[in-house]
């Protein structure tokens, strides 16, 4: 079968035919990008695979005449034609969702949905600022929220993206040197770390929180107890991969709830580029350049 293989970090990802895998096999029909492939192409994701390594963490496609969505724990695989899965780990996709949609859904919602209501515990009637509003985590986030109850205010880096996040259902819209001037909110959930963490943190009214899932605009600035004090406000941080390995039942229980609400028509993930696994680094560059909206999905 074929499969990208990551070789050697900062160079092309190689399609190439691979060995098949084994036990259960999930027919790949699309795979979800994460930025976190986008790291490991770099060689600067923490927790870095050996190489050679196929990338890809979520997938959907067909096992035993079913339609699933997979999230592939450990090991990647998911940049192929077929990938093992197991079977504790594998959902019924909604009749009324494509296998890209399957393929968009899982961790982008886990993002929004675990910070959400385990850690900021969003009521209805607040605020939640939502940072990246446009891309994956960040459109499934708007609507996460909203189905909360929240009011929701969204940053993006452009006009066009901002009005993605307004079509969504963010009540405002900014741009990232725009927002601090202009809000004061509950909650905020941050992907893109650097100086909007720092900005971000100034925007929380009292007893409201920030949660840190990225770093996509550099390394997040130390943060005195003092200042937290002074302000009575509070920082979490959410990594799904080691909450996956650590506390799987959490995650287990919050995909339940996910699914039941994806199943009666909640959500509706946004996938915003499809192609195919021959253009795998053109995808990855996509996503890197901050060019995509929504998720870019492959399609094997």
């Amino acid at each position: 079968m074929r499969a990208a293989v990551l070789h050697e970090v900062g160079r092309p990802l190689a399609v190439e035919e691979v060995a098949e895998p084994s036990g259960p096999t999930l027919e790949m029909r699309a795979a979800g990008l994460n930025f976190a492939d986008v790291l490991m192409r770099r060689g600067d994701y923490p927790q870095m695979p050996d190489l050679p390594f196929v990338p890809g963490s979520e997938a959907a496609g067909e096992l035993d005449g079913r339609r699933v969505v997979a999230f592939v724990r450990s090991g990647g695989g998911g940049y192929a034609e077929r990938v093992a899965v197991d079977p504790e780990w594998v959902f019924e996709l909604p009749e009324h969702a494509t296998f890209p949609e399957g393929a968009a859904f899982l961790l982008t919602y886990l993002t929004a949905w675990i910070p959400l209501t385990r850690q900021a515990r969003v009521r209805g009637g607040q605020t939640v600022l939502v940072h990246a509003a446009a891309g994956g985590v960040g459109s499934a986030a708007i609507q996460v929220a909203r189905h909360l109850g929240a009011r929701v205010v969204a940053t993006a880096g452009s006009p066009e993206k901002q009005q993605v996040a307004l079509d969504l259902g963010a009540e405002e819209a900014y741009g990232y040197d725009e927002f601090a001037s202009a809000i004061k909110v509950d909650h905020v959930l941050d992907p893109v770390g650097g100086a909007v963490f720092a900005d971000s943190l100034k925007v929380l009214n009292p007893l409201g929180s920030i949660v840190a899932i990225g770093f996509a605009a550099g390394p997040w600035g130390d943060v005195s107890p003092q200042f937290l004090v002074g302000r009575n406000v509070s920082v979490h941080g959410f990594y799904l991969g080691r909450l996956t390995a650590l506390r799987p039942q959490i995650v287990r229980e919050a995909i339940a709830e996910l699914f039941d609400l994806w199943h009666g028509g909640a959500f509706k993930p946004l996938v915003g580029a499809e192609l195919p696994l021959d253009r795998v680094d053109e995808a990855l560059d996509l996503l890197e350049s901050r060019r995509s909206v929504g998720k870019v999905v492959l399609v094997p």
